[in-house]
């Protein structure tokens, strides 16, 4: 594995100035700028660059000392949800409405803002000098994310059965049948999972089943809360329970990248009136 290195050691080591290296990191999209720091995006990430702590620097980027610079395939020029509906067949308002189920732009009463998903999938805050109202712009690599492309995909129905959204971080959700049919319509795996899905229902919140999380890696969650960009993970099935390990793993997903998360516990399904009422109220979905 190659050493890793911060992004001024990789400058000197390939004899340029810093500031060069940064500009073609940017025009790259493997970085971005925001409020005068530096931020890997998923583009970066992808390529091996990572974040580090340092006890006296504090946090930085570091790269891979073979780190490969992908600029044949972008040219850095940025798009707005109007150009970038043109590019994927899509009118801007779709556009806006599909970034925002993927978590990477909330409606304000100024306009959109991009939240740190968004950040890392390439987007960039703007604000309209007139009149104040805030939008974003993405980074052409945004073009290629996969996870863009399934979303555009799904919602026009196109190729459906090869996008199915059945997959899983690990093996242990593909060993379980989804056969439990909910009020709603779902098919769910456990009938842990229908009580929540029911419960969600009755209480009139919004909510997806087996939504694969906006980046990179196969992760898919339980359940997805667009109104709240919440996911809820359920701990348990109708056969054998998911590891400490497995459990840590899909926890960490969700830490890497801030998701919100709520977990429910096997425990707690016949007090499911008592608990989520309170986890969703902390992230702003208000049930009665």
């Amino acid at each position: 594995m190659s050493e890793k290195v911060s992004t001024s050691a990789l400058a000197k080591m390939r004899k340029i100035d810093a500031k060069l290296l940064f500009a073609d990191l940017k025009r790259a999209g493997y970085v971005t700028r925001q409020e005068d720091k530096w931020l890997l995006t998923e583009e970066g990430a992808k390529y091996g660059g990572e974040y580090v702590d340092h006890p006296k620097f504090g946090q930085f980027i570091v790269w891979p000392s073979n780190l490969h610079i992908e600029l044949a395939t972008s040219c850095g020029k940025t798009f707005s949800a109007t150009q970038l509906g043109e590019k994927l067949n899509l009118n801007a308002k779709r556009i806006n409405q599909l970034l925002s189920e993927l978590g990477w732009i909330s409606k304000s009463e100024e306009g959109w803002t991009l939240t740190e998903a968004g950040i890392r999938a390439g987007g960039q805050q703007r604000a309209d000098k007139a009149s104040q109202n805030t939008f974003v712009v993405w980074h052409d690599v945004v073009l290629r994310n996969k996870r863009l492309k399934q979303s555009v995909v799904e919602f026009l129905g196109q190729d459906a059965e090869s996008h199915s959204t059945d997959k899983s971080y690990s093996s242990f959700r593909q060993k379980f049948e989804a056969k439990h049919r909910t009020l709603d319509g779902h098919y769910v795996r456990s009938k842990g999972e229908l009580l929540i899905d029911n419960w969600l229902y009755l209480a009139g919140v919004v909510h997806a089943y087996e939504r694969q999380l906006p980046i990179e890696q196969d992760v898919t969650c339980d359940f997805y809360l667009p109104g709240g960009k919440v996911y809820l993970q359920f701990w348990g099935s109708d056969a054998d329970e998911m590891s400490q390990a497995e459990r840590d793993a899909i926890r960490g997903v969700y830490e890497q990248h801030h998701f919100n998360l709520i977990e429910v516990e096997p425990s707690e399904l016949d007090k499911l009136d008592d608990v989520l009422p309170k986890r969703l109220r902390q992230f702003g979905i208000q049930v009665y």
